[in-house]
């Protein structure tokens, strides 16, 4: 496979570097020979979130580009938890709840890089596998004699620690050395050059570079991006409702995840459009001027979502997302609706399963809205039904008649139901 020369430039030009040990050294390493990198999540949570997708994306950016991945999941690490970017002490984990998130979590890094590849598979890896049996009089030799309490807290993460009301526990400001032997150990039995990140990784990065050199005498390299921000500088991790962003679709269902990035801002779209997709600069460019010209239409912000889903759950989960929302906000028709789509429906509306026999009683509809809890009384139901407040799979009930039928079903099970414009129920007649 050959080596793309212009890898480094596309992460300039994406927004993608901030810092980089000696840049001239890395871009000739990266063209002369395929550079083993890696890129380590620890298992903190039952789920990696947005801020985790950037780096995904990255590692693959260098597997596409003709390198050789290594996504690291941090069992080791994970049992401390790094301080960076965190004003007070994480809770420690169980040996058993790390084990659960980090079985949850494998399945997520081998999607975005190729093991099966010819030429450059990934290869997953767990520091623990190296660490837990690591003698601690041994560490303090091999790693701690190599770098000094000068170097770690000048760190910015450990320094800001260190001024804050609560300051930083050994444990924590032993985290860097942990990550560190990382770097130095997959350097030696891997052949690793190369450690990326998030840009509040570098202090970490950089000294695994430095134990490299004092260690064995060789070079490696280090890289790390911007932060993902929003315009007013807060992390993009959150929705605008307040929920985290999360990969795992345990925790976030496709649909929300589609819809957070509906719910982007036109001037965030060029920098997640180049961070977070794989479309080229001139194709981002050319997106977001289309989107400029009828920025009501949100072509952009469809155009990300679209992306993004399909990159974290797949063309399927799209495709329902993409039916969801447009039955729900942008009017259109539910016949057609995949049983997908309408199992998307059932998760993200308030759903009623109601007895299919209900369906052969004449002028049915009053009940039924009852029965399903639409409306509080068959009074309220009356009412509705009077002021033409109700529709039934996105029909008017003045057109529609005052029954439901076995013919309303779709899938034989299902019915929408909407009260006013934005209440929507769905009704599910399985039993």
């Amino acid at each position: 496979m050959a080596i793309d020369p212009g890898l480094l430039d596309d992460l300039e030009a994406r927004g993608l570097l901030h810092d980089t040990t000696n840049r001239q050294d890395l871009a000739q390493r990266l063209k002369d020979d395929p550079i083993t990198v890696y890129y380590g999540v620890d298992p903190t949570a039952k789920s990696l979130h947005v801020g985790n997708l950037v780096g995904l994306l990255v590692l693959a950016r260098f597997q596409r580009a003709g390198h050789v991945p290594l996504p690291l999941a941090g069992g080791a690490t994970g049992m401390i938890g790094d301080p960076s970017g965190k004003s007070s002490e994480r809770n420690l984990l169980s040996d058993d709840d790390l084990a659960d998130n980090l079985a949850r979590i494998i399945p997520t890094l081998r999607q975005f890089v190729d093991f099966e590849a010819a030429e450059n598979p990934a290869k997953l890896l767990d520091n623990r596998a190296w660490t837990v049996g690591l003698p601690t009089l041994d560490f303090l030799r091999d790693v701690g004699k190599h770098i000094t309490v000068n170097q770690m807290v000048a760190k910015e993460s450990v320094r800001n620690r260190m001024e804050g009301e609560e300051g930083i526990s050994f444990t924590e400001f032993s985290y860097m050395l942990l990550q560190a032997h990382d770097f130095a150990w997959l350097y030696e039995n891997e052949g690793c050059e190369l450690q990326i990140g998030g840009s509040d990784q570098w202090g970490n990065i950089s000294l695994g570079v430095d134990l490299v050199r004092r260690r064995t005498g060789g070079k490696a390299h280090g890289l790390t991006w911007p932060l993902l921000v929003r315009k007013d500088g807060t992390k993009y991790g959150k929705t605008a409702g307040g929920e985290t962003i999360w990969l795992s679709p345990e925790h976030m269902s496709p649909y929300r995840f589609y819809q957070s990035w509906i719910q982007a801002e036109d001037a965030e779209l060029d920098q997640l459009l180049l961070k977070l997709t794989f479309m080229s600069v001139p194709e981002v460019d050319e997106a977001v001027a289309t989107h400029a010209e009828a920025p009501h239409l949100r072509v952009g912000q469809k155009l990300l979502a679209a992306k993004l889903t399909d990159l974290v759950h797949g063309k399927d989960a799209t495709c329902g997302a993409q039916e969801a929302s447009d039955v729900l906000f942008g009017g259109a028709e539910v016949a057609g609706l995949g049983a997908t789509t309408f199992e998307i429906l059932a998760d993200e509306l308030e759903s009623r399963s109601l007895p299919r026999y209900i369906l052969d009683e004449p002028d049915n509809l009053i009940e039924v809205l009852t029965e399903a809890g639409v409306v509080a009384s068959k009074g309220e139901g009356g009412r509705l039904v009077k002021q033409n407040g109700v529709s039934v799979n996105g029909v008017k009930v003045d057109q529609h008649g005052p029954s439901l039928t076995r013919n309303d079903l779709h899938h034989d099970r299902y019915c929408l139901v909407w009260k006013g414009k934005k209440s929507a129920f769905l009704l599910d007649f399985a039993l």
